[in-house]
């Protein structure tokens, strides 16, 4: 079992706090591991067995309990002494009215209990729930395994020289944690087409009560082979009135494309008109979470090596704690302006610098950015490209050194 530390030191420091610590991420990215990694940590301290209470919805042994008068009936019973309580409360979204029992537990209980909550839907933090909550939790966004944790796990070592072959298998199969513990092709592509329907059923289609489910599908099959791409609802409306026997509405597509995104099965990244300083309205960029759910829609349509390395780039700067956008410029664009605590950083991703044409592209894209923050090329490369102050990153050592 690989020790998610990367998300640990940021959950740790509240342990102990009077604050809900609120766990999201998409189905099967390895939330309950987490709880489990944090419980061991808690025991390890001299916290009592009797004085943890862990529940995962999705087993059948808390099926009995689906609303918040029947959630507080049992905490109340578990409760039985003046010591400290940590409650663990996996997949809550299965709970109707779930926040009234964790409000309730906060008013009676205090200091002396300790809440943590995990959920595959980021409804959890919707407009009225956080309204519900006022204020009193904190939120940590899990995703799928790093390159890093997947050499960890699988015990690769850390040489690009020789995980080419591993990294390929990454583009293509992703990062969710389950799959590494499967041995062909066919069980992962099963596995991996079980957590997408999985998404699509029961955190989209069910929720959000779709009922044209023939185009929901349409859409979602084009947006999840289709990674790394510029969208806006104008172009994707034209887009399927050219492909499709009907229309689709803009409101639609913003609203299925939204779903989406709540069900985390992608993230949307906003354009920054960098001489502006600006938000920009209207196109966004979508990455997938994982690369493998793609692969499970992805049969006939040809590989896009370039928009496969920019997802995982993207990924991998989400995963290190940046906010991520994409830089537009007057006369092109910037792949990723990298945003935290206060410092900057530029990076461009493609798949190899085969020329001098493809060389002058992605980095004279920084003749128009006059500042001193660090500005990257990101590559397949082993070769260093670097120059003119521009540093050049294979792929796989940038993955592997933060």
């Amino acid at each position: 079992m690989v020790i998610r530390e990367n998300y640990l030191e940021k959950i740790r420091p509240f342990y102990n706090q009077d604050l809900i610590k609120v766990i999201t991420g998409i189905r099967r990215c390895g939330k309950s591991v987490i709880l489990r990694q944090i419980i061991n940590e808690i025991k390890e301290s001299g916290v009592k067995d009797d004085n943890i209470i862990y529940m995962n919805f999705e087993l059948s042994d808390y099926s009995d309990i689906k609303t918040a008068k029947e959630l507080d009936r049992y905490i109340k019973n578990r409760i039985i002494n003046i010591d400290k309580y940590y409650v663990f409360l996996d997949e809550i979204q299965y709970v109707k009215e779930w926040e009234k029992t964790v409000n309730s537990s906060k008013a009676k209980y205090g200091d002396k209990i300790s809440i943590f909550l995990t959920g595959s839907n980021s409804d959890l933090l919707s407009g009225e729930l956080a309204t519900l909550l006022s204020g009193r939790y904190v939120s940590f966004k899990i995703k799928p395994f790093s390159f890093m944790e997947v050499c960890k796990f699988k015990n690769y070592e850390l040489d690009k020289y020789k995980l080419e072959e591993q990294f390929n298998n990454y583009i293509k199969w992703g990062g969710l944690p389950q799959r590494f513990n499967l041995h062909d092709e066919y069980e992962i592509r099963t596995y991996l087409t079980d957590v997408y329907n999985s998404i699509v059923v029961k955190d989209i289609i069910n929720r959000f009560k779709v009922t044209d489910l023939e185009l929901f599908n349409r859409i979602a099959e084009y947006i999840v082979t289709t990674p790394s791409q510029t969208f806006s609802a104008e172009s994707l409306a034209k887009y399927f009135e050219m492909n499709d026997d009907r229309g689709v509405g803009k409101t639609t597509l913003y609203n299925y494309l939204e779903y989406m995104c709540k069900a985390h099965l992608i993230e949307k990244a906003d354009r920054y008109d960098v001489r502006g300083k600006r938000i920009l309205n209207g196109k966004y960029k979508y990455y997938l979470t994982d690369l493998g759910l793609g692969q499970t829609l992805n049969v006939s349509k040809k590989e896009q090596m370039g928009a496969y390395l920019e997802n995982i780039v993207y990924n991998e700067l989400v995963y290190r704690g940046y906010d991520v956008k994409v830089g537009n410029l007057d006369n092109g664009e910037i792949d990723f302006i990298a945003l935290k605590d206060g410092n900057k950083e530029y990076y461009q991703v493609c798949y190899y610098l085969l020329d001098d044409k493809v060389i002058t592209r992605e980095f004279d894209v920084y003749n128009n950015i006059k500042d001193n923050y660090p500005k990257y090329v990101i590559s397949m490369d082993k070769f260093d490209f670097s120059q003119n102050g521009i540093i050049h990153k294979n792929i796989i050592d940038w993955l592997l050194n933060k």
